[in-house]
């Protein structure tokens, strides 16, 4: 805090004495309630903020949290002796959101209770059926309801009770994303249970459930009248919003939601089957006919997935996506994974049927190739999206073709490798574009020079994954310090060539970089890291304060060195870091314990991931940005990392024993 000087001199009639307050002293001159109320606009990411600058404030912040309606945080996995304090005295909560990773039943009378109308839990995996069970008894008033990962936790487990408890009670639901297994929990015949739901549900997402249990639920009919009756009203006949993982999208439940649900906007369909399925249980041409029933569709979404086996649509063709275009004339996203057989002339009769389409993405199109977009200048599209992954044999052409359009903003050509530099050339005259994915093309540094006079300064996003051509190069010259950048994300992974030298430019431009993944780079080492952590991004903030996912995972010269600079104060943001656990596991585990809140990655996995990529629509459910940056300091304090220095000093007497 600063100080204030304040001077009694002639003009103030006083005796000319001077006066000194301390600026947290001055603060306790002011009531604390006038504090609390100026408080109690702000989020919980600031008034975190605002306590760790003063015991005053700190101590108005933690009365304010008492009482505040909103509880949002996210990006940071809190502790049952945290959550406790802040949340037990609170009898005004109305919002909860919360990542849930290190708590358990034992916090479910903690966290539900009747004045919720909204609540968002992640990582539920220690939570079992009581979670849901209790919400559905004590908040009654609920609008909003978002679980994830409930009872994935070996021992836990949900009941048919649970859901219906959850259904009975919360009868006002308008939004429910259960992003968990149902299919695990529920028989054959349970599907009917969401015959509870209720009337004014409007979104609904679930994380994984039959295609046979949520067809007998749609085409299940409701009591009602005074003869009690069965009338054609069925579930879900409100809902806008559909988002489904199922084990096979078939022709029955495409048909089953189409006539089913009649108010629905937005319908996106995920599978992944574990074997090629039967032609009586799959998706044909004549499943593509039913879509849009209503004629209200906005956006689509077909995904079939090869997580666990090579399908695809096989039993689409052409003729499909003829009967799909005459349906969706006003369709304004369109996602298709999987469809082996649709060739140029079905995906080109979308692009030129749909006149409003701006959003256009295609996974895994084998048979796709520049003739799509030859003549896509005579269409009216605006398009803003475009994801062409895994298209393989698109090349530069294409991408000139669709350049023409000048409002792309985000552009994804991830594993097209037949694209080389003459795209990004075509590219570099995108002024709006904001996310530029381009992993496993054939780019060089020379291609990606063009990006830097219009496109850098825009874009947000940018991944060259494995483009094995690039070297240093192409880092000293994008960030060279000569113009301002907003990039947040940068993937340089599996780049052969990249060393130190390119980390050195990236730390001297001052980019806001939040995520950076280096993963399966093998010269980038503990100078990088030393780099990074001693960037300053604004000249008030703290060195390493704009990351908050670091992947360095398979890096080949990272050593116990760089454990130094992972601790404290430096990357006071960090809440995802990969690492080879190999370096040394001592000290690893010592990283984790000292900073709880770091989500420390040794096996490889991606970080911080919700989900899978392919899944391209908007998500059912409000994705909040919070930005709790100094909550971690200011729940842990400063403590220091004894515990670290210690491990660190036994391996360094271990090394020197050895020699």
């Amino acid at each position: 805090m600063a100080t204030t000087v304040f001077c009694n001199g002639v003009d103030g009639g006083g005796d000319g004495e001077v006066e000194v307050y301390d600026g947290e002293r001055s603060l306790d001159l002011l009531p604390a309630a006038l504090l609390e109320t100026i408080m109690t606009k702000l989020d919980v990411a600031s008034l975190c903020s605002l306590a760790s600058t003063c015991k005053t404030l700190k101590s108005c912040v933690t009365r304010v949290l008492t009482f505040t309606p909103n509880f949002h945080v996210i990006n940071v996995s809190l502790s049952m002796e945290t959550v406790r304090p802040l949340l037990f005295p609170n009898q005004k909560l109305s919002s909860l959101k919360l990542d849930c990773g290190r708590l358990g039943n034992s916090a479910i009378g903690i966290l539900v209770r009747p004045s919720l109308r909204e609540i968002s839990l992640h990582n539920c995996c220690d939570f079992s059926g009581d979670l849901i069970s209790e919400i559905g008894r004590k908040c009654k008033d609920l609008r909003l309801l978002c679980l994830g990962s409930v009872a994935e936790k070996v021992g836990r487990t949900i009941n048919r009770c649970a859901l219906e408890d959850l259904l009975n009670g919360c009868s006002h639901l308008e939004v429910l994303a259960l992003m968990f297994d149902l299919s695990l929990y529920l028989g054959p015949g349970d599907g009917r249970i969401f015959g509870l739901v209720s009337d004014k549900l409007t979104h609904l997402e679930l994380g994984h459930i039959s295609s046979r249990m949520m067809t007998q639920l749609l085409t299940s009919t409701k009591i009602s009248g005074q003869d009690n009756n069965e009338v054609t009203s069925t579930v879900f006949q409100n809902v806008q919003h559909l988002r489904l993982s199922v084990d096979c999208i078939t022709d029955a439940v495409v048909k089953a939601i189409s006539k089913s649900l009649i108010s629905l906007i937005d319908l996106d369909l995920r599978d992944a089957p574990f074997e090629d399925p039967r032609q009586l249980s799959d998706l044909t041409d004549f499943g593509l006919q039913e879509i849009n029933q209503n004629g209200k569709l906005k956006h689509l979404s077909l995904i079939r997935s090869q997580e666990f086996h090579p399908t695809y649509f096989r039993r689409v063709s052409d003729q499909g996506m003829l009967f799909l275009a005459d349906k969706c004339l006003s369709m304004e996203s369109i996602c298709l994974g999987g469809f082996c057989r649709v060739t140029d002339a079905g995906f080109k009769t979308i692009l030129h049927s749909c006149a409003s389409l701006s959003k256009f993405s295609i996974y895994h199109g084998p048979k796709l190739t520049d003739l799509v977009f030859h003549d896509i200048l005579a269409t009216t599209l605006s398009l803003s999206h475009v994801s062409l992954r895994r298209c393989h044999l698109l090349t530069d052409h294409a991408i000139q073709k669709l350049a023409s359009n000048l409002k792309l903003e985000d552009l994804d050509l991830r594993g097209c490798r037949n694209l080389r530099d003459e795209s990004l050339q075509a590219i570099s005259h995108l002024p709006k574009l904001k996310v530029l994915l381009l992993d496993g093309t054939d780019i060089s540094d020379t291609g990606l020079s063009y990006l830097k006079e219009r496109v850098l300064g825009s874009l947000v996003s940018l991944s060259v994954r494995g483009c094995r051509n690039l070297t240093d190069k192409f880092m000293t010259t994008l960030f060279d310090g000569s113009s301002k950048l907003v990039l947040r994300e940068l993937d340089l992974s599996n780049l052969p060539n990249l060393t130190d030298t390119a980390i050195f430019a990236l730390a001297k431009s001052g980019a806001p970089i939040e995520k950076l993944q280096l993963r399966e780079c093998r010269l980038i080492g503990d100078a990088s890291v030393m780099a990074l952590a001693s960037t300053r991004v604004y000249e008030d903030e703290c060195p390493g304060s704009s990351l908050c996912l670091l992947d360095l995972y398979d890096c080949g010269g990272i050593t116990q060195l760089s454990f130094k600079w992972l601790k404290k104060p430096f990357f006071p943001r960090l809440k995802w870091l990969g690492i080879t656990g190999s370096v040394n596991r001592d000290i690893v585990d010592a990283l984790a314990r000292r900073r709880p809140h770091l989500q420390v990655s040794c096996r490889g996995e991606e970080l911080g991931n919700d989900g899978e990529d392919d899944w391209d629509s908007a998500d059912i459910h409000q994705h909040i940005e919070a930005q709790e940056d100094e909550l971690e300091q200011w729940i842990l304090g400063d403590e220091g990392d004894v515990e670290m220095e210690d491990v660190e000093y036994e391996s360094e007497e271990d090394a020197s024993e050895e020699d």
